[in-house]
């Protein structure tokens, strides 16, 4: 083992290391929660993963997502996560998806080819179907739930899906998932009742995240974020596919 990963193959042990290094892992969705999932997993020694992303990086990224700097603007998300990964551990294999999944971009997957898969998407309907799929294909599964509008990086915990509550975005999936018959589901989610953002003059608001706006998209209101939240989520959701991968 190179002296690279000799630091957590003090916690894990020879066998840890080699488990990580022959696992694939898709993310989708690489921005303040997933870009920190995806750093974790590279500086973990992941040897295969997939990223899943259609967005740019804009100037409104800049005070969470690790994958922005005023270099990076203008790039796809996953061009610059690939970048960062490979500048990590060259060694990685790096296979990008320059698409919004939904369920009309299904198909593009095939989820038995994954060790693991972690959902750090923001619409429901992407949600559901990366979830179902996942699940038909008996893969494991980790999910975000929000982590806008949020200020306590204390409150997140794992929990499956049904034993959450006072998220807004988990109240609506479990409807969901339960209407689709899903029993079970791990998550990071946050007791923290979401806080109202301030409502910005129209001078302030921010052009940026127009940028990204998706094609067919109702308008809805940006929420507000930080640098600490969406990274602990992050941090948190490796922790468990790491975990989870080496069988602890």
């Amino acid at each position: 083992m190179s002296e690279q990963f000799s630091r957590i193959e003090l916690l894990i042990g020879n066998e840890g290391i080699e488990k990580l290094q022959k696992a694939r892992v898709a993310v989708f969705g690489v921005g303040g929660v997933g870009g920190y999932v995806v750093e974790a997993l590279a500086r973990s020694g992941v040897g295969t993963l997939d990223i899943i992303d259609a967005d740019k990086v804009c100037l409104s990224n800049l005070n969470r997502q690790i994958i922005a700097t005023h270099k990076t603007i203008g790039k796809y998300k996953v061009d610059a996560a690939k970048e960062r990964i490979l500048e990590i551990n060259p060694d990685a294999v790096v296979n990008t998806h320059c698409c919004f999944y939904l369920p009309e971009t299904a198909e593009q997957f095939d989820f038995h080819q994954y060790d693991y898969v972690v959902d750090a998407i923001d619409t429901v309907t992407g949600k559901i179907e990366l979830i179902i799929q996942a699940k038909q294909a008996n893969t494991p599964i980790i999910s975000s739930m929000g982590a806008g509008n949020k200020m306590d990086a204390t409150a997140f915990q794992v929990a499956d899906i049904y034993k959450t509550n006072v998220c807004p975005l988990a109240k609506v999936m479990r409807r969901e998932l339960k209407k689709r018959g899903v029993e079970k589901l791990k998550v990071v989610y946050s007791e923290e009742k979401p806080l109202t953002p301030v409502k910005l003059a129209d001078s302030q608001k921010d052009t940026d995240a127009l940028d990204n706006v998706r094609e067919g998209s109702p308008r809805r209101q940006t929420p507000g974020s930080n640098a600490f939240v969406p990274s602990v989520v992050g941090l948190i959701i490796a922790g468990e596919v790491i975990k989870d991968l080496i069988g602890e």
